[in-house]
């Protein structure tokens, strides 16, 4: 019985190790080496665990309106980092720079920095950037 337990527990770890280590694979859907910057309005903030998202309606140089979806922290991580639910509001303006998608039809990006001009909020540091 003892062996049967110690054989369990091991293989419950090891099962919980390798979801864990799978779920943080960022570059299998981020080109994690480029960067781009959008601009537009908030419509949607998803804030939760274990990533949040941000849901911004850009305007693409040809006029069109593409909705994008921004990955973020989870809801801890933010939070410690003083970004709560209210932070943000439906139609605020934001900057936000990041990883692309491998996928560029799917519109989604991995957040870096969001800055909202309105009022100089600025959440994130590009390498090299200094704080003021």
């Amino acid at each position: 019985m003892k062996r049967y337990l110690v054989f369990s527990i091991l293989a419950l770890t090891s099962l919980a190790a390798t979801r864990a280590y799978a779920h943080h694979s960022f570059a299998a859907t981020y080109r994690e080496k480029d960067n781009v910057t959008i601009e537009g309005e908030l419509v949607q903030l998803d804030f939760r665990n274990p990533h949040s998202f941000v849901h911004v309606d850009v305007t693409e140089k040809d006029g069109t309106k593409v909705r994008y979806a921004v990955e973020w922290g989870g809801v801890g991580q933010l939070g410690q980092q003083g970004v709560t639910r209210e932070t943000f509001k439906v139609g605020d303006h934001v900057v936000i720079t990041g990883a692309p998608g491998r996928n560029p039809a799917d519109h989604r990006v991995r957040m870096v920095t969001l800055k909202r001009p309105s009022d100089g909020f600025m959440w994130g540091q590009a390498p090299g950037q200094t704080v003021d």
